[in-house]
C-alpha cells in the first residue's frame, strides 16, 4: 500500500476543494432551473389529466346518446310490426 507524505495529502485536498468549487460554479442558476421545469411540468401533467376528464366525460355522454338512440330505434320496430305477423305463442 503506498503512503502519502504529508504534500501529497495537502495536494489531494486542494484539487478536492478545487473540484468543489468547479461544481458549485457550473450548477450556479441550476436550482432555478429546475425549479421551473418541475412547475412546468406540473402544469402540463394537470392539463392532460383535464383533457383527459373532459374526453372520459364526453365519451360517457356519447354512449348514453347511443344506448338512448338503440332503444328509440329498438321500441320503433317493435311499434311499426304488423300485427299481424305476429304468431301466437
Amino acid at each position: 500500500m503506498t503512503t502519502f507524505s504529508q504534500d501529497q495529502w495537502f495536494i489531494l485536498l486542494l484539487v478536492f476543494v478545487l473540484g468543489m468549487l468547479i461544481g458549485l460554479f457550473l450548477t450556479s442558476g441550476g436550482r432555478k432551473k429546475w425549479k421551473t421545469r418541475y412547475n412546468d411540468e406540473i402544469e402540463r401533467r394537470k392539463v392532460l389529466e383535464r383533457e383527459h376528464a373532459d374526453r372520459e366525460q364526453h365519451w360517457t355522454n356519447q354512449e348514453r346518446e347511443w344506448r338512448e338512440r338503440d332503444s328509440l330505434r329498438a321500441a320503433a320496430v317493435r311499434d311499426r310490426r304488423d300485427p299481424a305477423e305476429e304468431q301466437p305463442l
